[in-house]
């Protein structure tokens, strides 16, 4: 029989056995049936990773996504190193915005940084589509994983259009965006006309990585959470929709995140996620009453719990896996990413009690 390693089902529409597409990831992104609820971290690959540290010495965050051995290797890390049940591509939010010709750059200990700000029509409209060429790295390192992960599912990311807009506007991180705001309450004929472009964009880079081979996608709208559900339904919604429901006939789960999103999940589901994320603050039987039974969830441990005793680690661990029993599809992961300081021993006990509380859970019914 032959094993699916692109990710993708068989022409008869079924996922082949042993394939990603019949991974425990993948059946839980869509309410399947699972041996064990399947785990993978926020920003496993990462900095919480000697090796991780090691070979991103003196290499620039964009020269490292656009080098495809890098990116492959990197990938590959906590997949080794945790035995976590799918790898997410190593990249970052703002890759596909500098291939459409923003000036930025990711700048150590802030983040990025925008040379020109968006503030009118003109610079929108230098906000260009992109294609594969333009990200022929992220093709090539796709490529590269997926005929090495094998069995393991490969994770595609990109930024979602507001969280885009917010760096475009602010110029850079911002804890108020007060900038990105002013711009959406003030002129908001000019902040759609920029979520629309972006939301292009995104959907581009997303179709490039699922061409590729990855086995699902994840929509990260960071800054989401500054909302409130009437203006992420009047200013963000449609154009995340446009985003995740052009992508409805990929055939791959899409999931989609955001931080200090409580009143927002439902909203965030009808964008249309088969996962929406749920950060720490929310549990998850509650989130699941607020999603609906159509969509599974994701989370959603503190990060910093992680740096508590095992005794701690463990207790929570187990309390996430048993609340996530209440929705139709649960993959565990954190509630945001991976802290630097984070002892990567502790994130493989947490795979491995993960996995083993689940699984004689799922043997008992």
């Amino acid at each position: 029989m032959t094993t699916d390693t692109t990710g993708t089902a068989a022409r008869d529409g079924q996922p082949r056995p042993g394939g990603p597409a019949d991974s425990p990831f993948v059946r839980a992104c869509r309410r399947e049936p699972v041996p064990h609820t399947p785990v993978w971290f926020m920003r496993q690959a990462g900095r919480s990773l000697p090796e991780y540290r090691e070979i991103r010495a003196n290499v620039g965050m964009l020269e490292s996504c656009r080098r495809p051995d890098l990116v492959a290797e990197i990938t590959l890390q906590p997949v080794r190193r945790h035995g976590v049940d799918a790898a997410i591509l190593f990249s970052d939010i703002v890759v596909p915005v500098a291939a459409a010709g923003v000036d930025l750059d990711i700048v150590p200990g802030t983040g990025p940084v925008v040379a020109e700000p968006v503030r009118t029509a003109e610079d929108v409209e230098r906000i260009r589509p992109i294609g594969r060429d333009d990200v022929s790295y992220v093709d090539e390192a796709v490529r590269l994983l997926v005929a090495e992960l094998g069995g393991t599912p490969l994770i595609g990311f990109a930024g979602a259009p507001f969280t885009l807009a917010s760096y475009l506007v602010e110029g850079g991180p911002s804890r108020t965006h007060a900038k990105t705001k002013a711009l959406m309450y003030g002129q908001p004929e000019l902040w759609h006309a920029l979520c629309a472009r972006l939301a292009e964009v995104t959907l581009s880079f997303l179709r490039v990585q699922i061409e590729a081979g990855v086995s699902a996608v994840q929509l990260f709208d960071s800054w989401a959470g500054a909302l409130s559900e009437a203006d992420y339904r009047r200013y963000v919604l449609p154009h995340s929709a446009t985003v995740l429901s052009g992508l409805a006939d990929a055939g791959v789960p899409r999931i989609h995140f955001g931080v200090g999103t409580a009143e927002l999940l439902g909203a965030m589901g009808e964008a249309g996620a088969d996962v929406v994320g749920v950060d720490w603050r929310t549990p998850l039987d509650v989130a699941t009453r607020r999603i609906g039974p159509d969509r599974a969830v994701q989370g959603n441990l503190d990060p910093t719990v992680l740096l508590a005793p095992w005794s701690v680690v463990e207790t929570e661990v187990r309390r996430i896996v048993e609340q996530g029993r209440s929705a139709p599809g649960h993959v565990f992961n954190l509630g945001h990413g991976v802290l630097p300081e984070t002892d990567p021993e502790v994130l493989t006990r947490v795979v491995a009690l993960v996995h083993e509380v689940s699984a004689r859970r799922a043997e008992q019914g």
